[in-house]
Parts: structure tokens; sequence; C-alpha cells
């Protein structure tokens, strides 16, 4: 095998079982909650998309933390990179309680936005209001797994992810169910759940990142400057991941908004939930090289490698288009399968079978597209993704929004122009760039 190759499999492979036990905490919701009913879930399909789009514009808490520590790595400081890191969990925390304190009062609004009602939306609101308390923690799990991944430790989110996980699947089919006298107490059970097992996560992962600044004297106080220094960077990678999220939201609407039109809004809401959760995961898998690239990249551009970064790039990328040809051959594979695994209403499995076909054929695309997009943030290339990701997104929303509107555009081709036009649009402005050497900026400290 060649160096390279050792080299990324040495942190994707503990990337990949991590950021594959991520999505199972929505998933083993998913699974549980299915079996209330198809409300139930459908209420958790909108309740979940509102709350990863909250996490998941801070996931530069992550992503940018993993390129500024890597590169302090590369330049030897590594006690430069632990103080960075540690500004970012600090930056974690501010935001996590502010979203919190914002969110619980607007839940209301925030369900009532994706035109639901009766039982579908009083279920979205008490599993949102719950899980809005679990912010904190995802944030801080966030920013302290960035520090680690960039310090080039990938092994250590895993054996939290796992162990978070399981404390979470027990926790759900408990609470959800209940157990001997206990009756359970429905989709409350299943938001309390993960929070308490998000909670125990973030506190081992700080834990492991406190004890290394101990270590190596770094301050363990919040620098104010580091702190406002870290938000600054991490501006264009929200505005970048707000693309992603407004193209996610905007399916989902286009979903909702043709369903209503059907006179079969739970059973295609819940389709497309199971549909997005399942993308999600996949989507997860193909990040493990994305992860990778991020670590490489800013610990060879920290250390002046412009040419290893190069050819690191053209590896990697051949590894994406390979991963997505895997996973997409395995969800076409299991697609039959799947839909029974998550509810017991008979009709969802036959909605669902197109759309993971669908999801399956765009997987090749996805693979290249999540590793290039770890290149350019492990690069501090977060202006380019972050104007890249606005002009796709600026393209995709009108296009689905008048095809549901004026064509009548079913879930099926909702979901065909999310990997047709949103995914493909974003490899070619990704590529682009890749190709030019704009990108290629070298030294210790994270170019914005």
């Amino acid at each position: 095998m060649r160096p390279p190759d050792r080299e990324i499999l040495r942190l994707a492979g503990p990337a990949f079982l991590a950021l594959v036990a991520e999505p199972l905490f929505l998933l083993t919701d998913a699974a549980v909650v299915g079996h209330l009913g198809t409300a139930e879930l459908a209420g958790l399909g909108v309740a979940a998309t509102v709350l990863q789009t909250a996490v998941g514009l801070c996931v530069f808490l992550a992503y940018g933390t993993t390129a500024g520590v890597a590169r302090r790595l590369g330049a030897d400081d590594l006690r430069g990179a632990l103080a960075l890191g540690l500004d970012g969990v600090w930056l974690a925390v501010g935001i996590g309680v502010l979203v919190t304190l914002v969110g619980v009062p607007l839940t209301g609004p925030l369900v009532a936005a994706f035109g639901v009602g009766g039982e579908v939306a009083g279920y979205a609101e008490t599993y949102l209001r719950i899980a809005l308390l679990g912010v904190p923690p995802l944030l801080v799990m966030l920013a302290a797994t960035g520090v680690l991944r960039g310090l080039q430790d990938t092994r250590t989110p895993l054996v939290v992810a796992v162990a978070g996980n399981l404390l979470n699947a027990v926790l759900n089919v408990v609470l959800v169910h209940g157990v001997g006298s206990f009756d359970g107490i429905g989709i409350a059970g299943s938001a309390w759940g993960s929070v308490v097992a998000q909670v125990l996560s973030a506190a081992a992962l700080t834990a492991v990142v406190v004890r290394g600044a101990r270590r190596h004297g770094a301050p363990l106080r919040p620098d104010a400057g580091g702190v406002r220094s870290a938000a600054r960077a991490g501006v264009p990678l929200v505005v970048r991941t707000l693309t992603l999220r407004a193209a996610l939201l905007v399916t989902t609407y286009a979903v909702a908004l043709g369903a209503a039109g059907r006179g079969d809004q739970a059973d295609e809401i819940a389709t497309h939930q199971l549909a997005m959760t399942l993308w999600g995961f996949l989507a997860f898998v193909l990040d493990a090289i994305a992860i990778a690239a991020q670590a490489i990249t800013g610990r060879a551009l920290g250390a002046g490698d412009v040419e290893g970064t190069r050819a690191l790039t053209r590896r990697m990328v051949t590894w994406g288009w390979a991963s997505g040809i895997v996973t997409g051959a395995l969800l076409a594979a299991s697609a039959p399968l799947l839909g029974p695994l998550f509810t017991d209403d008979p009709d969802l499995p036959g909605l669902l079978l197109p759309v993971l076909l669908v999801a399956a054929l765009g997987q090749p695309v996805a693979g290249v597209v999540f590793v290039l997009d770890g290149v350019l943030i492990g690069a501090g290339d977060g202006r380019y993704l972050a104007a890249a990701g606005l002009l796709v997104a600026l393209v995709y929303a009108p296009v689905t929004l008048l095809a549901v509107a004026v064509g009548g555009a079913g879930l099926v081709a909702v979901w065909a122009l999310f990997a047709g036009v949103f995914m493909t649009g974003r490899l070619v402005t990704l590529l682009r760039r890749a190709r030019g050497d704009a990108w290629l900026r070298t030294g210790p400290t994270l170019a914005a």
C-alpha cells in the first residue's frame, strides 16, 4: 500500500466509524419513534430538520478547528495548537447556550414554518423543545472533536461516539416504550435520551482535550482575542454550511408543499425523513475521507509542503470516487429492505424505494464533493467555499420550487433535482478550484 493511502486510512478509518456512529443518534430515534406511528415519525422529521440546521451551521467549530490546529501542529507548535483548540471549545459553549435560549421559546413558530399542523406539529414541538437543551453539549462535542482531529487523533472521538450511541439506544428504548412497570413517555423520551447521551459524550471529549492542554502548558481560560479570532475565521464556513442547510430545507419544504396538494402530507414527509436520515448517514460515511483531508492538508500546508498537498489531494479524490461507488451500490442493494426496518406503515416502503435508488445514483458525485470540500477547508479556503456554495444554492432553490409549484414534481423528482442540480453544481465548482493554485497558502496561520 502506498504511503499516502496508509496516511489516509490511519485517519479516515477511525473517523469513518465515528462518523457512522454520529448519525446513529437520529437513526436510533427514527427506528424507535417510527414504531409509535406515522404522525410521530413525521413530527420527528420536522424537528430533526430544525435541529440539524441549527447544529449544522456550527460545524465550523469542528472543521475550522481541525484545520487551524493541524496547521499549528505542522509548524511544530503543539502548545499553540491546543490553545487555539480550547478557544474553539469556549466559543462552542457560548454559541450553544445562545441557541438554546433563543430556540426554546421559538419552537412553535419554527415548526409552523414547515406548514404542518395537527398531531404532526404537536409531536415535532415536543421533541424539538427538549432536544434544543442538548445543543450546547453537541457544539462542545464538535469543537473538541475538531481539536483531536487536528492533532491527528481520530481514535478518541470514535471511542466516545460508540459509547454515546450505545447509551442513546438504550435510553431511547427504555424512555420511549418503557420497561417493566414503566410505560415510557413516547417521543419525549427519545429526545431526553439523546440529550443525556450528548452531555456525557461532551464531558468525555472535553476532559481529553483539557488533559492535553495541561500537559503542554496551554491556558485553560478563554482568551477573548482567540475566541473572537475563531469566530471570525468561522464566518465563511458558516455561510458555506448555510448554503447546504438551505438546500436541505428547500428540499424538505418542496416535499411538504407538493404533498399538501396531493393530500398525503404525513406519508410523504415521513418517507422524506427516512430517506434524508439515510442520506445523512451515508454523507457522514463519505465525510470520513474529508476529515482525513482536512487534517492532512492543514498539517502539510502548515509545514510548507505544497507538492505533497497536491499529491495527497489527487489520491483523496480517487478515494472519493471509489467510496461513492461502493456506498451507492450498497444503498441500491439494501433499499428494498430498509423501509420495514423503520416503520410499520405498509405504504411507506413502496414510497421509499425509488427515492433511495435516486440517492444511490448520486453517491459517486457526493463522494468527490465531500473530499474536495475537506481539502479546501483544511487549506483555509473558506471564502471560496462560501461564494461557490451560495451560487449553487441560488440556482437550486428556484428550480426546485418552480418544479413543484408549476410542474407538480413529486417526491422522487425533488430528490432527482437535489442530486442533479445541487450536488453536481457543487462538484463543478470544487473541481474548478482544486485545479488552480490560489488555495495553496502555506504557513502556521490559517488563511481566511
